[in-house]
């Protein structure tokens, strides 16, 4: 519809005007009045038909980054920051949907303008044609050599927002220290300082555009000119009309616009492209744990008997942490850790878990070697209650139905009874419907512990990892979350590592390790009498 009304303007001039057919007029107007509603109709249609695939293709992307991240393993999120791996997800992912809502768009109706603009003007005159064409090659060598420049800048432009998302993402979590310390100074030299890194690199992209866009256009402008000085020598000499010569020249108009807008969809295209590589190397990242293929899920509940058979493990090839270890527990046996801090106590649980694979020897429980279990299953069979327990954003209720997203409200309570947590959480303003805050920051340490209980209790798993909080907490806290982990351990199978010696009288075995071997094995009265490592981190815990 957009190649109408400069035909109409062409017999306007040489029709109505030069040839003095008035009544025509009307007629010739009706059709430009025509072209413009179904040009403007059909706008619409498109921009709905464009809004419709940009939204699906965006939420299939976005999905599917979210489902690549939730398949991946532990050693991956260790190893990045929370905001780096939050750029890619909103920042990387938001540039990459600019082609689909202006980039596919643009492409599509610039190419399609240019063939029937092309066809019309070599349809019109082959040789004014051929002259409006001479700027293209031009054209084609500027805009190659754009495009090597510009996207070296953009992947530095996104390496600079996952840099500047990144300090935000931990300033912000750190904002207690930051003001406990009264450092806030310090942090806004630094967070100025990546804002500008950010910055300065969009300016090099920025001033390369600066150079390239107008001279685009400069050079396009110069098809305009040679049009002009052969078209008025053949309207002089009678070979063409003068609403000929208009209708070509704008037609011209309209041929260098989809140029123009090309070269802007590839300036957007290298941005997005850079952004995409950050994009696709979420997806395309292979988890290091992974099933093996054709395993098969248990349909019984595991019974949880544990053992570490010669289990050898490092995170870096030079630095081994856990050396030809073997270990075991029966099921239901309540199994304490100890040693010194880097012993390996915490990695021995995470293979427990499979958040990584051993790289010699096995672990299994009963008798199967976890490896040959589906990972959903075998976490299934796994409770854990962290350190320092992580709470999401939002409700206390939400926070504990997480152990079973299809509980009650009678085992819901009955999980909150038992980690004794139901008694604080129903005097909260609205009790299990109370809003607790981003890591549960409206919650005690203690009451966070309790409701982490209670979200394993909820769940009931045979088998249970508890890292014992190192935090101070008052005895009648302290109280309660002992009489909370013995409802948890009841009749599971219980690894607990202990931070604080003085809990540990009423486990069934301490298996002490150090250096990545186990160096001892037995009650809290037995390794006491033996005067060996445990009798010595005793003494150094209680010594006055």
């Amino acid at each position: 519809m957009e190649l109408v009304p400069p035909w109409v303007i062409k017999i306007v001039i040489d029709d109505v005007i030069q040839a003095k057919q008035a009544a025509l007029l009307p007629w010739v107007l009706g059709l430009l009045v025509g072209a413009y509603v179904l040009k403007n109709l059909f706008a619409s249609l498109r921009v709905r038909f464009n809004n419709q695939l940009e939204q699906t293709v965006v939420h299939d992307l976005r999905r599917h980054i979210f489902a690549a991240l939730q398949r991946l393993s532990i050693n991956y999120f260790e190893n990045r920051s929370t905001g780096e791996i939050m750029s890619r997800v909103t920042n990387d992912t938001e540039h990459v949907e600019r082609i689909f809502i202006d980039g596919l768009e643009g492409v599509l109706t610039a190419s399609l303008t240019l063939i029937g603009i092309t066809i019309m003007l070599f349809t019109l005159n082959w040789k004014l044609a051929a002259l409006s064409l001479l700027p293209i090659p031009l054209l084609m060598l500027s805009a190659s050599w754009f495009t090597s420049k510009v996207h070296g800048y953009y992947h530095e432009i996104r390496k600079s927002s996952a840099e500047l998302s990144s300090y935000l993402q931990d300033g912000l979590s750190g904002i207690r220290e930051t003001m406990g310390f009264a450092q806030q100074t310090f942090e806004q030299a630094r967070f100025d300082r990546l804002s500008r890194a950010y910055s300065d690199t969009n300016l090099k992209a920025m001033v390369l555009w600066s150079l390239y866009s107008p001279g685009m256009i400069l050079l396009a402008s110069l098809g305009t000119v040679l049009i002009l000085w052969y078209g008025a020598g053949e309207v002089l000499e009678g070979r063409l009309t003068l609403g000929e010569l208009v209708l070509f020249l704008s037609y011209l108009a309209l041929f260098y616009v989809p140029i123009n807008q090309i070269h802007s969809v590839n300036h957007m295209l290298q941005h997005a492209l850079a952004a995409s590589d950050r994009v696709f190397e979420v997806l395309d990242a292979v988890p290091d744990v992974t099933d093996r293929p054709g395993v098969v899920a248990p349909l019984h509940r595991m019974r949880g008997e544990v053992r570490f058979e010669r289990v050898q493990f490092h995170y870096r090839p030079d630095v081994p942490v856990l050396k030809n270890l073997s270990v075991s527990a029966s099921a239901g046996e309540r199994v304490a850790l100890v040693g010194p801090s880097g012993a390996g106590k915490s990695t021995l649980l995470k293979l427990l878990m499979r958040f990584y694979d051993v790289q010699d020897g096995a672990v299994l429980i009963d008798g199967r070697d976890i490896r040959d279990l589906p990972v959903a299953y075998l976490r299934r069979q796994i409770g854990f209650v962290q350190q320092e327990p992580f709470l999401f954003n939002g409700t206390v209720r939400e926070n504990i139905l997480y152990g079973d997203l299809s509980a009650g409200q009678d085992r819901l309570e009955a999980a909150a009874r038992a980690s004794r947590a139901h008694e604080f959480i129903v005097a909260l303003p609205e009790g299990y419907d109370t809003w607790i805050g981003e890591r549960g920051v409206k919650l005690s340490v203690g009451q966070k512990q309790r409701v982490s209980i209670a979200r394993v209790l909820l769940k009931d798993p045979p088998i249970v990892i508890f890292d014992e909080a190192t935090s101070n907490i008052d005895t009648e806290t302290e109280m309660k979350i002992r009489e909370a982990l013995a409802e948890l351990t009841r009749g599971r199978t219980t690894f607990i590592i202990a931070h604080r010696l003085s809990t540990l009288h009423d486990v069934d075995r301490i298996l002490v390790i150090d250096g990545g071997r186990l160096v001892e094995d037995g009650r809290h009265d037995e390794l006491l009498r033996r005067g060996g490592v445990y009798a010595g981190l005793y003494e150094a815990q209680f010594q006055v």
